[in-house]
């Protein structure tokens, strides 16, 4: 089993995190494993159970 596929992201992390771009609430996307953040049009990763809640990791919305 894949070490990233076996972490998961504890949901409750939610109430805590704001995007760094725009101090605004994100959206868990389970199935891309992203917290994305509709204000910014970004989605920030999710590594190993981690959110990397860095500007330059995020992805655009867009792509």
């Amino acid at each position: 089993m894949d070490v990233e596929q076996s972490t998961h992201f504890d949901r409750r992390m939610l109430e805590a995190l704001v995007c760094p771009e725009t101090h605004t609430g994100l959206s868990y996307d389970a199935e891309r494993q992203e917290l994305v953040s509709k204000a910014a049009g970004l989605a920030f990763p999710i590594r190993n159970g981690i959110p990397i809640m860095l500007i330059s990791e995020a992805r655009s919305l867009d792509d």
